[in-house]
């Protein structure tokens, strides 16, 4: 018979892992109280902003501000909706970002499509141009095409405001679009064509439900981008003003409370509808969400 001989356990490694595993512990702790102090620097300022678009006005020139109201009004916001030319501006709003939305999608979709499948020479360099195009400011671009949509008849109209937000999501939404569709495989697309689908059909049954979260956050980009961009609306409108160039015209005019549900009013819509397209977003990460 053999003997094993073993080696008798030191209590040296033993130590050793226990301070790794608190050390991990502890990484572990400070990471998440590092985005708890993140999430709340970003959601504090909203939540004041909410609390003071529906308390008394009274109680907004208020110092310091309750963290729990105890009462609240609709009396500011109502003010706020009352005013003249916010119901107008809050439906150019609306019509702009679902235009923004829309033709972004419908242009940008294809364009990633055909960056995705097909190579080309400069195919690279093309993509940075597409990039690069956002590097413009747009205070350059300003009086260009203020001229211009004038000329064409375009000035102080909804569509004009559609294509300026539009030129300026659509090189994310091309370039989103385009790393999604290199994530599908490429069988997939050619096994529905050796079934007997067109191109189209292979488009319209495959690559486009397996798309649709990056379409999803391509979207969202857009309609948000669209709500809160205010330069451009601001110069190429006067009357037709969205809600953001409308607030920014009556801000030095306005008083307090008319500031708070002017804020309310631009940070909710935008939340409701990244609400709305959450479940294709959560199903982009590997989560259904019914």
């Amino acid at each position: 018979m053999t003997a094993t001989i073993t080696k008798p356990i030191t209590a040296a490694p033993v130590a050793r892992r226990r301070a790794r595993s608190r050390r991990y512990a502890f990484g572990r702790v400070g990471l998440y109280v590092l985005a708890i102090l993140i999430t709340l620097f970003m959601l504090l300022p909203i939540y004041f902003i909410i609390i003071s678009a529906f308390s008394p006005q009274a109680k907004i020139y208020a110092f310091p501000k309750a963290l729990i109201p105890r009462s609240f009004s609709s009396e500011t916001f109502s003010f706020f909706i009352h005013s003249t030319g916010v119901l107008a501006s809050v439906r150019n709003s609306i019509v702009v970002g679902i235009g923004t939305l829309i033709l972004s999608t419908v242009i940008g979709a294809p364009a990633g499509l055909a960056l995705a499948r097909f190579f080309f020479r400069g195919r690279g360099a093309f993509q940075l141009f597409i990039l690069s195009t956002r590097a413009f400011p747009a205070v350059i671009l300003a009086i260009p095409l203020a001229v211009t949509f004038i000329n064409w008849n375009l000035y102080d109209t909804l569509l004009g405001v559609i294509l300026v937000h539009t030129a300026f999501t659509l090189p994310t939404t091309i370039l989103v679009m385009s790393s999604v569709f290199v994530s599908i495989p490429h069988d997939l697309e050619e096994a529905a064509l050796t079934l007997g689908c067109t191109p189209f059909a292979a488009f319209w049954r495959i690559l486009l439900p397996l798309s649709l979260p990056g379409m999803a956050a391509t979207a969202i980009f857009a309609f948000v981008g669209s709500w809160n961009e205010v330069f451009a609306a601001t110069i190429l409108t006067v009357k037709n003003r969205t809600l953001p160039a409308q607030v920014l015209a009556s801000l030095n005019s306005a008083q307090l409370p008319y500031k708070f549900a002017g804020g309310f009013a631009l940070v909710i819509p935008s939340l409701v509808f990244i609400f709305i397209m959450r479940r294709y977003l959560f199903n982009m990460w590997g989560r259904v969400v019914r």
